[in-house]
């Protein structure tokens, strides 16, 4: 098992190589002049020429990823263009939200999506089995700002549940923070969990069928310890996988989510720095979701490892 997690961490060294040339080309070889941007209107040449000797502007490409995969690797992902803060400094104060959102997303859609999948298996064919995969076409077919206005116009608007936009510091008190941060967590769970909770069907379904399900039922254990230590245990791969993979979803509706509640996280901060053009800080968000998805890929495979007798043999 040593072996396979090792030559997976391995491997993920030339894909975040490869994610870091393609972030880099991308963001370099757009219309634009950066040193002008920082300069302002009123800048004179010499200024403009100084502003770009500063940022290395007039290297080489080669040489310039060269200089920012190097500061990269000690964390220096450059400076904002507009507020002249670090951009790592920038990102780690907008981290918390971030976190706290992905954190309570994943938890309410695996509180929901597995039962569901479980549910469904076991019902299978049945009114309650179309009932929830009826559920989770309509996840996937709902984008996730219109569910996160609407669950803002019924919850914070009418009913004055929850705010309406904005975030609470974990150092204001936890019961706060959950208040704030609990629709957008909804409104991504609806996607999430209709993937999760059809891929739990579909390995359930799988596994019901064997042997020892049947062996099982046969000396009259209780339904509920066939589903869940016998069932659901055998098809944790597939759905521990998905549930990995689904993560990478929500680097896409952390942005959207929010920019719609207003929640100052890393996903509003890409947005405000395209809007800007802030080409540091679009760059060095990338790189920063680029590497914790690769993370998370590993811890997947970690518990891949754990799972499957095959690799932990």
């Amino acid at each position: 098992m040593f072996a396979y997690l090792a030559g997976r961490v391995l491997s993920a060294i030339p894909i975040l190589l490869l994610v870091a040339i393609f972030i880099f080309s991308l963001v370099n070889l757009t219309p634009g002049d950066p040193a002008l941007l920082i300069a302002g209107d009123n800048a004179t040449p010499a200024q403009v020429e100084q502003i770009r000797e500063r940022l290395h502007l007039n290297e080489p490409l080669p040489t310039r990823f060269a200089i920012w995969a190097g500061n990269a690797l000690q964390l220096d992902l450059g400076t904002s263009i507009y507020s002249g803060q670090p951009v790592t400094r920038l990102i780690a104060q907008r981290i918390e939200p971030t976190f706290v959102l992905a954190a309570v997303t994943i938890i309410i859609t695996v509180l929901l999506a597995v039962p569901l999948g479980v549910i469904a298996a076991w019902k299978a064919n049945s009114w309650i089995d179309r009932a929830i995969m009826g559920f989770a076409v309509l996840g996937f077919s709902v984008p996730v700002f219109v569910i996160g206005y609407l669950l803002a116009y019924v919850f914070s608007v009418n009913l004055k549940w929850f705010p309406v936009q904005g975030y609470s510091p974990l150092a204001d008190g936890p019961l706060d923070t959950l208040r704030s941060v609990l629709l957008p967590a909804v409104a991504l769970a609806m996607v999430f969990a209709a993937l999760i909770a059809r891929v739990t069907r579909a390995a359930m379904l799988e596994v019901l069928t064997e042997n020892h399900i049947r062996t099982a039922r046969a000396k009259g254990l209780p339904t509920l310890r066939i589903l869940i230590v016998h069932a659901l245990k055998n098809a944790g791969v597939p759905v521990v996988t998905v549930i990995g993979i689904g993560i990478a979803t929500l680097v896409g509706g952390v942005v959207v989510t929010e920019s719609v509640f207003n929640i100052p996280g890393i996903g509003r901060l890409t947005v405000d720095a395209i809007t800007r053009r802030d080409y540091p800080i679009v760059q060095g968000v990338i790189l920063f979701f680029a590497a914790v998805l690769i993370v998370i890929n590993i811890l997947v495979d970690m518990s891949y490892a754990l799972l499957d007798p095959r690799v932990r043999g």
